[in-house]
């Protein structure tokens, strides 16, 4: 599996990561661990986590459990050097983790002690923020988001206070690098300058929503990233499976996430089912199975440190490993462009 950098780290990391925010509700422990093994014997060197999961739903008896049941299979296994593992500290608003308290300094330290006990590890190589304390345009909230009331001086000071955090963190050897999560340009742009002053370490990754159905990051992102050495880790790759084509007509499959989450957390509206259907036709036509050519065409993109997947199940998992396999011709790329603008923003 072909390896990429992460950042100016040092680090590298495989072009696909097994996300872990189904460990501990739609997925057991004993077919978490197998994920891991799988994911690990294919090349895979790269797991991302975060203490709020498991998802599908977020509740308070939950939180954690996600890590716990990696950290069950360090212990078990002995094999924690083995992998690259990335996780994320909650942010502001999250009532079920620390009553919804701001990531700041008197939030990291113990946070950061609280995932490595869970994952039962002396370190976190890739420790990100989930979301910005002055909120975040991701998750549909494109549409509304309105930054005019924040107070830029209390953004940076909060910055350079975080950095400093991390910086201590990292000088204690509980962090190996530090990434963003659902971030902006502009506010990636500052947390690099003011690392780039000597504040903190520097930017390594942007963990944003990417996908045929989520395009946002292709305008100023894109460049910051192909510019900065900022790569994007994509979340939601195959658009929480409606790319998969398994959701169309109605379709609800027992178990997957519509069952659980219907609206898939803002996805579901009546046009993103003719812009699947439009991707799904391009698959057919040239004979690719449209979980590969939705992969392979995320990881072609140039500013892609690695695509984040999930999977309920070991064959799903067995499934999407195989899409490495694949390159999208120019032809096939062409006309996924000319779909994206017929159908631009489908939800």
């Amino acid at each position: 599996m072909k390896m990429t950098p992460l950042g100016r780290t040092g680090i590298e990391v495989s072009e696909l990561c097994l996300g872990t925010m189904t460990f501990g509700t739609q997925t057991h422990e004993d077919e978490a661990h197998d994920q891991i093994e799988m994911a690990l014997a294919a090349g895979v060197n790269f797991i991302d986590t975060a203490e709020m999961y498991p998802v599908n739903p977020i509740a308070k008896e939950t939180v954690g459990r996600s890590e716990e049941i990696i950290g069950n299979w360090n212990a078990k296994s002995g094999r924690r050097g083995d992998y690259v593992l990335a996780t994320k500290h909650s942010g502001e608003g999250l009532a079920v983790v620390r009553d919804g308290e701001a990531i700041s300094s008197r939030t990291i330290a113990t946070t950061i002690e609280g995932s490595l006990k869970r994952l039962q590890s002396d370190y976190i190589d890739l420790y990100q923020f989930h979301w910005p304390n002055r909120g975040s345009y991701m998750f549909r909230k494109n549409w509304s988001y309105d930054p005019s009331s924040q107070n830029r001086e209390q953004t940076l000071d909060n910055i350079r206070d975080c950095l400093e955090a991390l910086h201590k963190e990292v000088q204690r050897g509980t962090i190996r690098a530090f990434g963003l999560s659902n971030e902006s340009a502009w506010g990636t742009a500052q947390w690099l300058r003011l690392a780039e002053e000597g504040t903190g370490p520097r930017v390594a990754s942007i963990q944003n929503e990417y996908s045929l159905l989520c395009r946002m990051y292709d305008t100023d992102l894109a460049e910051l990233s192909v510019n900065e050495d900022v790569g994007l880790l994509a979340f939601s790759p195959l658009g929480t499976g409606l790319l998969t084509g398994k959701y169309q007509g109605g379709a609800v499959p027992d178990g997957s996430r519509k069952s659980i989450n219907p609206e898939l957390g803002g996805r579901h509206s009546p046009r993103v089912y003719d812009a699947v259907a439009a991707y799904l036709e391009i698959a057919a036509r040239h004979g690719l199975d449209p979980v590969h050519m939705a992969l392979a065409w995320c990881r072609s993109r140039p500013f892609i440190a690695s695509a984040i997947f999930g999977a309920t199940r070991q064959e799903q998992l067995d499934h999407i490993l195989k899409s490495v396999d694949l390159e999208l011709s120019p032809e096939v790329l062409d006309e996924i462009n000319l779909i994206h603008r017929t159908h631009p923003m489908p939800y």
